[in-house]
């Protein structure tokens, strides 16, 4: 090899004469640079190809994982929606029940003056990966949030107001008698009659109800007894006070089973039919007072 140039010697066999090639330095240099750039502009090539694909994968994956949440995001708003008109419903039932409960005056001024009104635009991280439609989706689904917070308030003290009265009005309903104290035959009613004993017109203040001695007397409905014994032309007589005004009577009673002080439930016996006191047979005589004045107990009987 001189100074300048490499030999290049090819031997093909034993048989064929050697042959010399003479190559400048500087070709041979070329060429290691050239193969060398080559080399590692496809190792640069190879390594970019691996890298694009991956991030293609990548890609498609953020683009399915983004598609999935697009559809929850829109089912989401779909819920909001039905959310929101099951609080319709809800407004349009506390109100029947308001009319039903003669509580229709009764409104909060929130109802009357509605509730609403612009909110600042809220901040969303996400606001520059989201699309126009899903920014607008979940802007209105803050606002309309902010919205059902308010009218799930009201609503709770609504009802609230409701369960509160229709608890007393079970109470009253509880209290108020409404079924037969027994059952048997009525000789007399409520009004005016002829007495049995002297022919003259008089007042009888309750119904008489004939049936065989010894059947139980029940509770037409909650309540105290406060009196339980002996009163002149009743023989032993049951008074039952219900509350909010309301006592009934039981008179002629056999025998008295409930006693003073004690509390009675509709359905309880109270006593049993007797002939006791004044009386041409037996019978109970039943009475119902309100606030103290007698009124006809037929229409407090829906049995």
């Amino acid at each position: 090899m001189s100074k300048k140039k490499f030999t290049i010697m090819i031997l093909p066999d034993e048989t064929t004469r050697v042959r010399k090639y003479r190559v400048p330095r500087t070709m041979v240099r070329g060429f290691l640079v050239v193969l060398a750039v080559v080399v590692i502009g496809l190792g640069y090539l190879v390594t970019d190809y691996y890298g694009v694909k991956k991030m293609v994968s990548e890609l498609e994956k953020l683009r399915l994982e983004a598609r999935q949440q697009q559809q929850q995001l829109v089912t989401f708003a779909k819920s909001f929606d039905d959310l929101q008109g099951e609080m319709a419903r809800l407004r349009q039932f506390d109100m029947k029940l308001r009319v039903m409960a003669d509580l229709d005056g009764v409104v909060y001024p929130e109802q009357i003056m509605g509730v609403g009104g612009e909110n600042p635009e809220p901040f969303n991280p996400l606001e520059g990966e989201l699309s126009f439609q899903d920014q607008g989706i979940i802007n209105n689904m803050t606002k309309g949030l902010d919205r059902l917070k308010t009218e799930v308030s009201i609503q709770e003290r609504s009802f609230q107001e409701l369960v509160e009265y229709l608890e007393d009005q079970k109470s009253l309903l509880a209290s108020t008698p409404s079924i037969w104290p027994v059952k048997g035959w009525l000789t007399s009613t409520f009004g005016y009659r002829s007495s049995p004993f002297t022919g003259r017109r008089e007042m009888h203040k309750g119904l008489d109800i004939a049936t065989r001695s010894g059947t139980p007397i029940i509770a037409p409905a909650d309540g105290l007894v406060v009196f339980a014994g002996r009163e002149g032309g009743f023989g032993n007589m049951i008074i039952i006070d219900h509350g909010y005004g309301i006592t009934t009577r039981y008179g002629h009673c056999s025998s008295l089973e409930a006693k003073l002080g004690q509390k009675v439930k509709r359905g309880d016996v109270i006593a049993r039919v007797g002939n006791t006191g004044r009386s041409t047979g037996p019978h109970v005589h039943y009475e119902v007072a309100v606030n103290s004045v007698s009124v006809n107990p037929s229409r407090y009987i829906l049995n």
